[in-house]
């Protein structure tokens, strides 16, 4: 198990970084959030978890353990894989989700693209006894940091996409963010719409 990286970020994209290790560019997959506390050029260090399927190797990238646990956790559950937990710890924070589960809030839980009460209510029935209480400790912010790139619309809503957003409410999203501020970058853009789709659920 590859159980963290640390090196110098080659490259920020809206769902993954790439970091050298050893002269070797690692592609991590990570969260808007986790990606906006990175800087191209600067040392990182990110909790990792490799995924092993037969057709690939994945490396996903938290910006710090509690997350990785909370990933790896999710995919206890039956029908919740990489992609769908991914999505969760990038639309509840920690202790949100934590509380969301301890107290059956399903409500919170159904703002998770692609969960519906029934998953919701599973999440619950399999996690509430495996989940710690909430951190009273709130993390650090993080700082903002990839430029501006050609199409970012686009990409932003295939980021969103990929996370198990449908494609029209992505793209209203977006564009509704773009109207209330023209100059986001992509990773404030993605954040944005994000928010926005979590609340709207």
């Amino acid at each position: 198990m590859i159980h963290s990286v640390r090196g110098p970020v080659l490259e920020i994209g809206l769902d993954h970084a790439v970091v050298e290790v050893g002269g070797v560019g690692l592609a991590v997959y990570a969260t808007p959030n986790t990606l906006a506390g990175l800087r191209r050029g600067d040392e990182a260090r990110l909790a990792t978890l490799l995924i092993v399927r037969e057709e690939s190797l994945t490396l996903f990238g938290f910006a710090d353990v509690e997350e990785r646990e909370l990933f790896q956790l999710l995919q206890t559950v039956s029908g919740i894989g990489p992609r769908l937990a991914l999505a969760t710890i990038a639309v509840l924070e920690p202790d949100t989700l934590r509380r969301a589960l301890a107290d059956g809030d399903l409500a919170v839980l159904t703002r998770i693209p692609g969960v519906g009460r029934k998953s919701a209510e599973r999440l619950v029935l399999e996690l509430r006894d495996k989940i710690t209480a909430p951190s009273p400790v709130a993390a650090g912010g993080v700082t903002s940091a990839p430029t501006p790139v050609l199409g970012q619309r686009d990409q932003v809503v295939e980021a969103l996409v990929g996370l198990g957003f449908t494609a029209r409410p992505a793209e209203q999203a977006v564009d509704a963010v773009l109207a209330a501020t023209p100059d986001a970058d992509a990773a404030g853009l993605l954040r944005a719409a994000l928010s926005s789709l979590g609340r709207s659920r």
